[in-house]
């Protein structure tokens, strides 16, 4: 029987999860904390991964340790510690700042369908990495990440296409990540053995 379905997400012990959609077939990595996220169908994280205020495609894989949507402090203000906008947690009279929140909220990361997030990545809040993108271990992405691009390094950069133009443009028009699951199960053997433009051309993208 499949460990995996489109009913429940798998959630592994010690996970912290709020205010998120997990969509089928998700799976969410032991001790990881997700917050006002939204994880696409069949994505996944490994352990310890921390998201907030994201939202993530399909097919997304995450490693362990990576941190997405990163949260942030003031930085225009005379502190930027806690208790400006954690307040109730030190005086018994003063209310949080919701005002705050909500903007930290809006700031959202966005990551692509098909996407590789190695260990230990970051990418900040406010970025977008596009469809079939690749991020390396330990990157630290600041700014955008193109589709089908590999990046790595502090701050990340681009190293190598993951696929050419025409052959990235032509998958993102073939959408196969919209495919229900019993048509990806017919195309599996495909999607094992044929090159990306093979596959294309089998499967008329």
């Amino acid at each position: 029987m499949a460990r995996l379905t489109a009913e429940t997400p798998f959630i592994h012990d010690g996970c912290q999860i709020t205010d998120t959609r997990l969509g089928r077939f998700a799976e969410i990595g032991q001790g990881s904390r997700v917050a006002h996220s939204d994880i696409g169908d069949y994505s996944y994280c490994d352990r310890y991964a921390d998201i907030a205020n994201a939202d993530i495609g399909r097919f997304s894989n995450i490693a362990s340790f990576v941190r997405i949507g990163a949260t942030d402090h003031p930085l225009t203000t005379a502190s930027m510690h806690h208790f400006l906008y954690r307040s109730a947690d030190y005086w018994d009279d003063a209310d949080d700042d919701p005002a705050f929140f909500e903007k930290r909220k809006a700031r959202r990361a966005v990551i692509g369908h098909d996407t590789w997030i190695g260990h230990a990545a970051m990418i900040k809040p406010e970025v977008t990495v596009g469809h079939g993108a690749v991020v390396a271990a330990g990157a630290i992405v600041t700014r955008d990440v193109e589709p089908y691009t590999i990046v790595a390094g502090t701050p990340a950069n681009p190293l190598r296409r993951r696929q050419p133009p025409e052959i990235a443009d032509r998958l993102i028009a073939l959408a196969w990540w919209d495919w229900n699951h019993d048509r990806l199960r017919d195309a599996l053997d495909d999607f094992r053995t044929l090159s990306a433009e093979a596959f294309l051309e089998r499967h008329g993208g």
